[in-house]
């Protein structure tokens, strides 16, 4: 089921703090789905839909408290009509009523369906991936890193065609920002499985810079954005066949050294196997063809997005992330 009759893409602004929608083919606006601040909105993040409903991770930027999650249903107008508070931490609005945020994600990023009726989300500050239930919110379990040595700050999660789950994780905010890691875990047992890849690993994977938003493509490849290591370097999606090796080949450069930057946390693959990459710090949304190179702009500059963030579509899986034709 779609959130609309025809497909739409869905992207969380960071700029304005709503949800914007836009059609899925031809990149026409079709106006705010969640409204800016809409049930405490402050910072969207990951967001996925499933049972009807649009899932969408809170961050509460720059408040003295943790994020959340909430929940939001399309209405009578076709726009997204606030629930509630699926994983609640807004002490100002009395979210939860006694005060205690509890379990609740202090800086939520990437999220998708897990096993059963879960929910996973990680939790970057946090410094975890965490389940909840899908139906009640109530917490379920982290992710057990048990075995996996460095800094964990998990970015962006995906499941993959192994049915293991992916993490990007990070070295930041302690850490060594050069850091980059993608993990494997079991997504049944939640246990850590293996470093998949990492800046220390050779060849273009070295270029694993703070790694966010990960998915796989068409042709079972992982996609993962990728930020420069300084100015004499590119902001990237790096590209991992199924074995961990980076495939240099099929690496997208998204800017150029010595020209303004232009960089992506969130990435998705859409209609017709393309890849859509919104460009965080302009407002522009690119779609890439990944077989023949070529790339367009899809949303451009300077119009109704500020600063795009996690993106989904009406057709898009919430467990993989993969897109339904």
């Amino acid at each position: 089921m779609t959130l609309a009759n025809a497909d739409s893409l869905y992207i969380g602004d960071g700029g304005d703090d709503s949800v914007k929608r836009f059609d899925a083919t031809t990149g026409a606006y079709q106006g705010k789905f969640v409204a800016p601040g809409s049930g405490g909105l402050n910072g969207p993040r990951g967001l996925i839909y499933t049972q009807g409903q649009l899932f969408l991770a809170n961050q509460n930027v720059d408040q003295n408290f943790a994020g959340e999650i909430l929940r939001y249903r399309r209405n009578t107008t076709g726009e997204g009509e606030f629930l509630n508070a699926l994983v609640p931490c807004n002490p100002p609005l009395n979210r939860p009523p006694n005060g205690d945020c509890g379990d609740a994600p202090f800086a939520p990023r990437g999220v998708i369906r897990g096993p059963g009726r879960t929910l996973y989300v990680a939790d970057h500050d946090g410094g975890r991936v965490a389940q909840y239930n899908l139906d009640s919110g109530a917490f379920v379990a982290d992710l057990d890193v048990t075995g996996f040595t460095g800094n964990f700050f998990p970015r962006g999660i995906v499941r993959g065609p192994d049915d293991l789950l992916y993490v990007s994780v990070t070295g930041l905010p302690v850490g060594d920002p050069l850091k980059g890691y993608v993990l494997r875990f079991n997504a049944q047992t939640g246990k850590f499985v293996d470093v998949f890849t990492s800046n220390l690993a050779p060849g273009c994977a070295a270029h694993l810079h703070r790694p966010e938003g990960l998915v796989f493509g068409p042709n079972n490849k992982l996609y993962v954005t990728s930020f420069r290591a300084d100015a004499n370097d590119t902001d990237k999606v790096l590209v991992f066949n199924r074995n961990g090796s980076c495939v240099d080949k099929d690496q997208i450069d998204l800017d150029v050294v010595g020209q303004p930057r232009a960089f992506a946390q969130a990435i998705l693959f859409g209609p017709r196997g393309h890849l859509f990459v919104p460009i965080n710090n302009t407002g522009e949304v690119r779609r890439y063809n990944v077989k023949t190179k070529a790339v367009d702009v899809f949303i451009p500059a300077g119009g109704h997005l500020l600063s795009p963030w996690y993106l989904t579509f009406g057709e898009t899986d919430p467990r993989t992330l993969e897109y339904d034709d």
